[in-house]
């Protein structure tokens, strides 16, 4: 299994003042479903950046996602470790197939992969 990605979730209560804000740093909007907004460098577009109000259909905002290349292996790892699952492996509607797991300091991870 190999890692593709990994980007900081951030909880913004208001994302459009963010994606100013990070755009100051350079960021540019990639992507914006409404509830999730990524941002990505454009001179190194794996960069990045999501802004989250919410997570439309898991029970918590995560706090970081990890893009990994095989994600029902990595579902197998988690889970035979004993790891807390906080939110079941699926397919999303948006493209994406993941899963939420809570690491050892308590953040939880979204683990995916692109379909």
């Amino acid at each position: 299994m190999a890692v593709r990605r990994v980007v900081p979730n951030i909880r913004a209560q208001a994302p459009a003042r963010s994606r100013e804000f990070y755009g100051l740093l350079g960021f540019e909007e990639v992507m914006n479903h409404g509830w999730i907004m990524t941002l990505a460098s454009p001179s190194a577009p794996t960069a990045q950046v999501s802004l989250m109000s919410e997570d439309r259909t898991a029970p918590v905002v995560p706090d970081l996602s990890v893009e990994v290349d095989d994600v029902d292996a990595a579902y197998a790892a988690v889970r035979a470790s004993g790891a807390e699952i906080v939110h079941p492996l699926q397919d999303e509607e948006w493209g994406v197939r993941r899963f939420f797991v809570r690491d050892p300091d308590g953040r939880v991870v979204n683990v995916l992969a692109h379909r």
